[in-house]
């Protein structure tokens, strides 16, 4: 059992709470019971895996699974276990896994979503899990957005991460030109539209485009959104936070896809 901090795999493991890290070695880290049970049960790789005894005796069939599936398996005690992780509390298990990221499909069929500049990894991870649940085909998010391994992102998606296909672009100027050309509708919310955004027509190919939680979308991306839609509010509310906005929209498209019932 590992009961050191200065043990190489601990240290290893802590370095992966920095971006920086998580990029140049293609790894990123899972942690808590949830994750890793959504991980296993989407068949996504994990390279290693650690957890305290009281975790493995309480989930001694979760233990099971990742010793048939996970190359390397370590018992670890309560402390290094909460040296490995960032949250406060962790529940007894964490795991590294590499950078699979599963792209969606640009020929748009039902309903995607872009996301520009994306800063707060709750509201990514928000989304994402909504996005599963609406049946959205995949989520297109701009390379100055919120990283998709962040662990608050991961968290906030309640392992609905490993579930919806994701891809980070550099240009989401030039995709949406490419989707507008081959007749994909782009919807876009404005507080200057006069359309409602349950007046449009979601059944047809469509793509959601969302942007920053403070400043909006750019002006680029806006104006490439031929349908621009208002998401109506009373009082002296100005604006809903992105994760409810994109809820609303996919469940309008949800809506009218599958029907009200």
């Amino acid at each position: 059992m590992l009961t050191s901090l200065q043990n190489p795999l601990v240290k290893s493991i802590r370095k992966l709470h920095q971006a920086k890290v998580r990029r140049s070695q293609a790894q990123f880290l899972l942690e808590g019971t949830h994750l890793i049970q959504e991980a296993l049960a989407t068949r996504y790789p994990l390279a290693i895996a650690c957890y305290t005894p009281a975790w493995a005796e309480a989930q001694a069939d979760l233990a099971l699974a990742l010793e048939r599936s996970v190359e390397r398996v370590e018992l670890v005690s309560d402390a290094v276990l909460e040296a490995m992780a960032t949250t406060e509390h962790p529940d007894g298990v964490v795991a590294i896994a590499p950078h699979n990221l599963r792209p969606p499909n640009p020929q748009i069929e039902g309903i995607g979503l872009v996301v520009e500049t994306l800063q707060d990894p709750g509201n990514l991870g928000t989304i994402i899990r909504t996005a599963v649940a609406a049946g959205a085909e995949g989520l297109w998010l701009s390379a100055d957005s919120v990283a998709p391994d962040h662990p608050k992102v991961l968290r906030a998606s309640a392992g609905q991460w490993f579930r919806l296909p994701l891809a980070v672009v550099d240009d989401l100027d030039a995709l949406l030109t490419a989707w507008d050309r081959s007749g994909v509708q782009l919807v876009a919310t404005s507080s200057y539209a006069t359309a409602d955004y349950w007046s449009v027509d979601f059944t047809q190919p469509t793509v959601i485009v969302l942007g920053n939680e403070g400043a909006g979308l750019s002006a680029e991306l806006q104006r490439r959104a031929a349908v621009q839609v208002s998401i109506p509010m009373v009082g002296e509310v100005e604006s809903l936070n992105v994760g409810v906005a994109a809820a609303l929209l996919l469940y309008e498209a949800r809506r009218q896809r599958w029907g009200e019932g």
